[in-house]
C-alpha cells in the first residue's frame, strides 16, 4: 500500500494578514489534494481568528471563490479530516506527516532527491510531507534545514509559480 502524501504550503507571504495569494492557493490545492488522494496542510497561515477548525477556513474560503466547484472540493477534503493547519514550525514539521521534502530550484547538493527516488519512497509506503513555500522568496533558509530531502521538480533549477509546481509535483509522482 502506497504512503500518503501530504501537501504542504508554507506562508512566505505575510504572517499577519491573510491575503488573496492564501486564499487562491488554498482553492487550487484542494482539488489537486482529493483529485490525488493527498492530504493538504498548511504552515503559518494567518487566518481570522474566528475561523477556528480547518472546517470553518474551508467554508469561508468556499464563499469567496469559483475555483473547485467554488470551493466544494476544498470543503470536501476538510470533511474528510484530510486538511489541517498548523503554525510556523520552530523545531521541525509534525512528524506523523512523514518524511519532510521540500520542493525547491535550489536543492542543496547533499540533500537533493529525484522525482524517481521520491516516488518509489512513496509506493513503497512511507508517507511524505511536501512543502510548498509561498511567495516571491519561497522558503526561508532555517526551513531547509528541517528536510533531509529536497527536489527540484524541473532537475534543471527553473523557477516555477507555485500552483505550476504544485500540480507539476504530484502529477510527477501520483499520476496515473
Amino acid at each position: 500500500m502506497p504512503g500518503r502524501v501530504t501537501i504542504g504550503l508554507f506562508n512566505s507571504y505575510d504572517p499577519v494578514k491573510f491575503r488573496e495569494a492564501h486564499r487562491r492557493v488554498l482553492a487550487r490545492a484542494g482539488p489537486l489534494a482529493l483529485a490525488f488522494d493527498c492530504n493538504l496542510a498548511t504552515f503559518g497561515f494567518p487566518y481570522d481568528t474566528e475561523l477556528s477548525t480547518p472546517v470553518e477556513i474551508a467554508k469561508w474560503v468556499s464563499t469567496t471563490t469559483t475555483i473547485g466547484e467554488s470551493g466544494g472540493y476544498l470543503v470536501e477534503l476538510s470533511e474528510k479530516g484530510r486538511f489541517s493547519c498548523f503554525d510556523f514550525p520552530k523545531k521541525g514539521f509534525p512528524p506523523q506527516m512523514g518524511e519532510v521534502i521540500i520542493t525547491t530550484r535550489k536543492p542543496q547538493p547533499a540533500n537533493a532527491v529525484s522525482t524517481a527516488q521520491v516516488r518509489s519512497m512513496v509506493a513503497s509506503g512511507k508517507s511524505a510531507l511536501l512543502v510548498f513555500g509561498l511567495g516571491p522568496h519561497g522558503l526561508p533558509k532555517d526551513v531547509f534545514n528541517m528536510a533531509r530531502m529536497h527536489m527540484d521538480i524541473t532537475g534543471r533549477g527553473l523557477s516555477l509559480e507555485t500552483c505550476t509546481a504544485l500540480g507539476v509535483v504530484i502529477g510527477s509522482l501520483l499520476g496515473r
